[in-house]
């Protein structure tokens, strides 16, 4: 069974930085689609990013230039890399496992998720 848990979040002011890490254990393919999900309260949930096993990157545009989210297959470690944040990034964050390849940005066709994490952001 694959298990993911997320940290890192907090609570900084606007223009802060933070980063989140999900550990993922159990049985993965190495090449899976990983990446990281998003629901602000009275919002629905949207895709953030994600990374295949290439290594290809995808940003919702809201995120772009600002969020960097990488991989460490040896540790079995997903990042986000969260700069210049902004009070309407605060969300619970969660971490998700596609596994297979391809990555979609449908929270439906994720087989794995975290429990998510909280990043609140004040101006």
């Amino acid at each position: 069974q694959v298990q993911l848990v997320e940290s890192g979040g907090g609570s900084v002011q606007a223009g802060g930085s933070l980063r989140l890490s999900c550990a993922i254990t159990g049985r993965l393919d190495s090449d899976s689609c990983m990446g990281w999900f998003r629901q602000g309260a009275g919002k629905q949930r949207e895709a953030v990013a994600d990374i295949d096993g290439e290594g290809k990157t995808t940003y919702v545009d809201s995120v772009k230039d600002r969020f960097t989210i990488s991989r460490d297959n040896a540790k079995n470690i997903l990042f986000l890399e969260m700069n210049s944040l902004k009070p309407e990034d605060s969300a619970v964050y969660y971490c998700v496992v596609r596994g297979i390849y391809l990555c979609s940005r449908s929270w439906s066709d994720y087989a794995f998720w975290g429990q998510g994490t909280q990043v609140t952001v004040s101006s």
